[in-house]
């Protein structure tokens, strides 16, 4: 199958290309940046230099090449993590899942594809219902902002894939990402925060999360491509709330313990969305994944997974 990635030097795309080409696809990867064709080239896709926002080279891209499959797997997010300078970082990816996701999705149909894949989130839910939640919960799109756009704009992203015409969506909702390159990573900024012990345990630390190792995040993807039609969570299997997994990851990436504030502190220092996820958060159930997609995670929890990455 021959199969036009969207994101191919990001963080899961860097893992995925070589999924694909090892399952027989034939990729063109896209990045903005020239110096980083090689790698691309190295991992075994065809580059594609372009700005994904730049709406009629993005659509000539996808055309030239002719797909049997679109896969939107972009990003913008900073090598650093704060919560209260993501807007620009937000604003750009939700244009990424929108508008970039209109132009592939019209190019996709030009090109007669028959599949398009996009990249969600599984930790958009609405703080309400039961701690771990299928594809039908509510989202949080009321969320306190900047969080609460690009809960919106993802949104939007999954509309315009599921209701396209002619073309098959399937919209993968990936948990929190650990492994290489990630925030998570034993080299990446959670790792740095935690050993300047600015990971706190905050309140009660009931917040759940759900986690996924971006091998088995590009292994859904890869799934994607034979099977499914709809959402689907790509999480493990074992939702944890964040009183169990700070500690833990503090201990993998050799950091202090995890100091335990409140949450009114966390508010005034890291406002008001990180407060709420470490505290009323909620978890993803991926049993429709299991069935469907007939994909599981070979990392089945992120208390293994950690270690191993």
């Amino acid at each position: 199958m021959k199969v036009f990635l969207a994101g191919g030097s990001g963080v899961i795309g860097r893992r995925l290309i070589p999924q694909l080409v090892a399952a027989g696809h034939q990729v063109a990867a896209t990045t903005r940046l020239a110096a980083k064709t090689t790698l691309l080239q190295s991992l075994g896709a065809s580059p594609v230099v372009v700005d994904a926002l730049d709406a009629p080279a993005l659509s000539k891209a996808v055309t030239d090449f002719g797909p049997d499959a679109v896969m939107n797997q972009l990003t913008d997010l900073p090598q650093r993590y704060n919560p209260r300078k993501l807007g620009p970082f937000y604003e750009r990816t939700s244009r990424l899942r929108v508008e970039a996701t209109r132009t592939l999705l019209a190019a996709a149909k030009e090109a007669g594809a028959r599949r398009f894949v996009y990249q969600s989130i599984a930790f958009m839910y609405a703080a309400a219902g039961p701690a771990v939640l299928p594809e039908d919960a509510a989202l949080a799109l009321g969320a306190h902002e900047p969080f609460g756009s690009a809960v919106r704009a993802t949104a939007e992203g999954e509309r315009l894939t599921l209701s396209a015409d002619g073309i098959k969506g399937v919209v993968l909702r990936y948990g929190q990402l650990y492994g290489p390159g990630t925030y998570f990573d034993r080299s990446g900024d959670f790792a740095r925060q935690a050993r300047r012990r600015m990971l706190p345990i905050v309140g009660s630390g009931s917040g759940v999360f759900s986690f996924v190792h971006v091998d088995d995040a590009a292994g859904a993807a890869v799934a994607a491509l034979e099977r499914g039609d709809g959402a689907y969570n790509i999480v493990d299997d074992d939702p944890a709330p964040a009183r169990d997994w700070i500690p833990a990851f503090c201990h993998e990436v050799g950091a202090p313990a995890p100091m335990r504030v409140p949450g009114w502190l966390v508010a005034f220092l890291a406002g008001s969305f990180a407060a709420a996820t470490l505290q009323l958060g909620r978890g993803a159930s991926n049993a429709k994944a299991k069935q469907e997609l007939g994909w599981t995670p070979r990392h089945s929890t992120w208390r293994e997974g950690f270690t191993a990455a």
